[in-house]
């Protein structure tokens, strides 16, 4: 299993993607070589997410600082 493929599994394990995994995953998709199994598992992460069964930190920390920016 290769990089790619095992942030994804993990955050599909856990249901959550912290900020540190997607910023990774960013770097490897843009500046490495992958193969189609990561491919693959990159596009289920995303399948997964927009279905709300993987949270991401980054959005939610975004949505709250709207939240509160709102309040003010």
């Amino acid at each position: 299993m290769n990089v790619i493929s095992q942030i994804v599994q993990q955050a599909l394990v856990t249901g959550y993607l912290t900020i540190e995994a997607e910023e990774r995953l960013r770097l490897l998709l843009q500046q490495t070589q992958y193969n189609l199994e990561d491919f693959q598992a990159f596009m289920t992460l995303q399948q997964e997410a927009m279905k709300g069964r993987v949270r991401q930190e980054s959005r939610e920390l975004w949505q709250s600082h709207q939240r509160i920016t709102a309040a003010v």
